[in-house]
């Protein structure tokens, strides 16, 4: 009980720290404290990851930093494939998942460390999705849309097939596409997270899965605390300096997960 309490208090204080990056610490967490497989611990890490990032959803509302427009598209296209992914899942041998996991972090990982050594001018396209001066609101024409959906369909299927909440997506590529300063990015993607992460754990339960309660609950409430903690811990830490070291860990923990499939 312990060792599950203190895994869901890191998973939840990285989501609090990036807004991104908590359910793929999430899944192998449970895979490596519990000794079970992708396929057992993606719904119940996605179930506590989605908790976590409504609890920091919440607090981006209150303080007006969620773009709700833009995410309720991307839960709207992401939503129906997570069903898509969950079916990929279950006919995935296990280690190959679990390979394919690992190589995900990796890519996270290098990502990562590349970002953090640009300065900020330097780590954006020219935003294909803008936000007007005047109103304080994103400006919506057919590029935008294509952009923000692409990104709510990416994050749907990876939700549905490895069990993260797919901040690692959103957070980079509206860094990337979109004139959203850094908090209101992350207050959006913990809204998105929360919405396809639940989407994502009915469609698992619908597939068979098994959210064993002496394990769920506990880490749940560990994740949220861990997220409310981390969130209050990021205003007072550098943004480089929190994307260097949960690169660096996932990093690591990418190449665990890539060692125990081979």
């Amino acid at each position: 009980m312990i060792l599950v309490l203190l895994l869901g208090a890191l998973v939840g204080a990285v989501l609090g720290l990036t807004g991104a990056g908590g359910g793929i610490l999430a899944v192998p967490a449970l895979v490596a404290g519990l000794g079970w497989t992708v396929q057992q611990a993606a719904p119940v890490a996605l179930i506590a990851v989605a908790a976590g990032a409504a609890t920091g959803a919440v607090e981006g509302f209150r303080q007006g930093l969620v773009r709700y427009r833009a995410g309720l598209l991307m839960a709207a296209l992401g939503v129906p494939l997570t069903g898509v992914g969950a079916w990929l899942a279950h006919r995935i041998p296990t280690d190959w998942l679990t390979g394919l996991f690992g190589i995900t972090m990796l890519i996270v990982a290098f990502r990562g460390l590349h970002r953090a050594s640009q300065a900020p001018e330097d780590s954006r396209l020219l935003p294909r999705c803008s936000v007007n001066p005047a109103t304080g609101r994103l400006v919506w024409t057919p590029a935008s849309v294509a952009v923000v959906g692409g990104i709510g369909m990416v994050t749907g299927l990876l939700t549905g097939l490895l069990g993260v909440g797919g901040g690692f997506v959103i957070v980079p590529a509206l860094r990337r596409f979109t004139s959203l300063s850094m908090h209101a990015i992350v207050a959006t993607s913990l809204f998105v997270i929360a919405l396809t992460g639940c989407g994502g754990v009915l469609t698992a339960l619908w597939h068979g899965a098994i959210l064993p309660p002496a394990v769920t609950w506990p880490f749940l409430g560990a994740v949220v605390s861990g997220m409310i903690a981390g969130r209050l811990l990021a205003q007072h830490l550098p943004g480089a300096q929190i994307q260097r070291g949960f690169a660096l860990l996932v990093l690591l923990i990418g190449l665990s997960m890539i060692a125990k499939a081979l």
